[in-house]
Formats: C-alpha cells, structure tokens, sequence
C-alpha cells in the first residue's frame, strides 16, 4: 500500500497490522492501523510514529517522499508504545530534529526510552509555524493518559487526534466514506468502551475545548480518517461520554456450571422481552469480555448472573467484573442472580460491584437452589418482566 494524501503536502504515512488480535486484553479481530502523518512546508513535520515492529514500513513511506535527514520536528501526541515506539529508530536517523511533546510527553519518553531527545516542550494553546501552516497543540489529559495532547493545523482544518475518535481496524482504505458505517461505528464504539470510557469526564471537557475548532479532516491514530461522517461520530461521542444509553436496551451477561444458571437467564430473557425490553444475551464462555463491553456502552440495564462456587463467583465472573471496574461505566441499572448448592455468595458479590458503580439496584437479586423447577421459572420470568417495566417507570 502507498502513502496517501490528506491535502497537498500532507500524507498518511503510518502502517497497517493486519497480524494484531489482542491489543492488551482487548481482542482486535480486525486488526488495527499505526498512523503517523508527514507534512512538507518549509519545515517538515512527523507526527507521530509507529509500533516498533512496523518502523521500517512507516520509514519507507517517509523516504518516498522526502529525504528523511530533513525532518525539522517530530510531534509526540501520546507516550504509549503503539505511537512512539518506533521514535528511538527515528531520532537515530535524524537526531538534529526537535521532538515537539507536553511536559507530560517529555517525561513519559524520557522513562520508556531513557534517551534526551531535543525536546521542546508545549502547553495546550500553543502554536508553531511551519511555514505556510501553522499547527497548534491542544492538551486532552486522560484521554487516556497524562501526556496526550492534540495537533490542529487551522489552514488545512484537520485535527490530528490522537487516540480520539480511533478504532481498531486493519484496512487500505483510509477514510470513512470508504468504508461502512456499521462497522466503523462498532469498532470505535469497542475502542471507547474498552479504552476511553473511565475518562468520559476528561472527554467531555476535550470536546468542549475542541468545539470552536473548524474542522474538516479528524486524523486519528488508529483506523481510518474521518472526513465524511464527522457528526455522525462527533453524535456518538458525545452520548458515550454521557453515559447515554439505549433506553430500553438490556444486556445479560452469565455463566453457568449445570445449566440452573443458563435456565434462569433464559427464563429472565423472556420476561424481559413481555416486557417490551431489546435484550441481548452473552454467556462469558463463549464471548470475551472486551467484546461484551461493546454492549455494556449503549445498555441502560445490565443483568448478572453467576452460580456460586467455593464461596464465591466464578471466575468468568470475577474476571469481567474486574475489568469492568476499572472501566467505570456509569448510570446503569443493575441485577443479579444465580444458582447455588449450599453457600450462595456469588448473587451478593455480584450487587456488591454494581453498588460501587453507583447503579441502581430497584429489585433484589434471586438466587435458586440447585436446579429450578418449573414453577420456580415462572417466578423467575415474572421477576424479568418486572425489570423490563422498571425501564418504562424509571423507578
């Protein structure tokens, strides 16, 4: 694939993984793209790199274009190694160049690489010219580490973001219209969920600070660039960083040992569904839990069920809700059930969890001895219908 153009004398210069399926506990079943940007003026400009297994593919893009010993400046918009891990073997080559980062940036690079590059250090607002182009630097903290920060060029209207509007997808096309919007929505959606989510406060005031921007071209630093559906992914963002759900959307996620638990989340199911609930079912067997947060981000109401096992829940269970606790998505409505023999913790701790969310919790959880009878089930799916009319009330 060849280097493409943004705009005269701007060009996408990244790499492609097509290989890349879990990025750091979070499955990437489309694998991901690395971008990095050259801009030719009178100084010629970097931003950002690549992974570190994939320089020589940037690098290669870069020398199609220009003989890389005159790149003035390389711009680090964020520390983690997806971005600058090819930046030694960069500054091996052109070690005269400036790396332009926030003071956040300089220190995050100086303890990955143990390297003094030629730093200079910018505070959000502050601009550069590079000749016919200006680029400005906006600081975004947490979204979602410390040291990002945003590059805007205003003559050219595009705004290199960053982590900001990214997704996860391994594709030679490199803009929005090119591609299907069901499927950029998702993987940017998952990328939110899985990664920017515990920051919404922090995203909330960044699209404050970049609203009065004018914008054209948002390139991200993973997946492709948006040019013809910026509203549509601005509109997403703003409900995700909300908190916004789907108002009668319900997620029951579960595992089961013998099939009492599977039982009742069926049964719960249908309750649910009399109620005029849209209801989706993840069993966490069979769906990692990088991709049940996908669901987690749009579902107002979220239904857990576990058996208990050795006092406790299983570790399907614990796992996702560890995970989910870092990832802090809030108001949610929240149930719990389940099985047990004799014990029957796993239901407590479950609504434990939930209570340190801060959802609510309007009906007690059930939990059912062995395996549920008929009748049982019943009450089981009445409880379900219940929850759905909650949804409808509010209360």
């Amino acid at each position: 694939m060849d280097k493409v153009e943004l705009s005269k004398g701007i060009h996408w210069v990244g790499a492609i993984d097509w290989n890349l399926s879990n990025f750091h506990g979070y499955l990437t079943q489309r694998g991901s793209t690395y971008n990095a940007y050259l801009i030719q003026d009178e100084k010629t400009v970097l931003i950002d790199t690549v992974k570190a297994n994939m320089f020589d593919e940037m690098w290669a893009r870069v020398k199609e274009l220009v003989d890389p010993k005159k790149i003035d400046i390389v711009v680090s918009n964020h520390v983690e190694m997806d971005h600058s891990g090819a930046l030694p073997m960069v500054m091996e080559r052109i070690p005269h160049a400036k790396v332009i980062t926030s003071s956040n940036g300089e220190k995050g690079l100086k303890r990955h690489f143990k390297k003094d590059f030629n730093f200079q250090v910018v505070k959000s607002g502050d601009g550069i010219s590079i000749g016919k182009r200006t680029l400005k630097f906006f600081n975004t903290p947490m979204v979602h580490w410390p040291d990002n920060m945003v590059t805007y060029c205003p003559e050219e209207k595009i705004l290199f973001s960053n982590d900001a509007f990214g997704q996860h997808i391994a594709t030679t096309t490199r803009y929005d219209d090119e591609n299907s919007w069901d499927i950029l929505r998702e993987e940017a959606g998952k990328y939110y969920a899985n990664i920017v989510l515990p920051y919404s406060d922090q995203v909330q005031t960044a699209l404050g600070a970049l609203g009065g921007l004018d914008i054209k071209l948002i390139a991200p630093s993973h997946g492709i660039m948006w040019r013809g559906m910026i509203p549509r992914i601005l509109g997403e963002y703003k409900k995700w960083c909300t908190n916004e759900t789907v108002p009668n959307k319900v997620l029951i996620v579960y595992d089961t040992m013998w099939s009492s638990t599977e039982r009742m989340a069926m049964a719960l199911r249908e309750g649910l569904l009399d109620a005029g609930a849209d209801v989706v079912v993840r069993n966490l067997k069979h769906r990692h839990i990088s991709d049940i947060m996908t669901d987690v981000l749009t579902s107002r109401m979220i239904v857990l069920g576990c058996p208990t096992l050795n006092n406790g829940m299983l570790p399907t269970m614990g796992a996702f809700l560890t995970y989910i606790k870092g990832l802090r998505p809030k108001r949610r409505i929240g149930f719990a059930f389940g099985s047990y023999g004799w014990g029957g913790q796993s239901v407590g701790e479950m609504e434990e969890v939930m209570k340190g969310l801060g959802w609510e919790l309007p009906i007690e959880g059930i939990k059912l001895k062995f395996i549920p009878d008929d009748e049982e089930l019943v009450s089981v799916r009445a409880t379900g219908k219940k929850l759905g009319e909650t949804l409808k009330t509010g209360k």
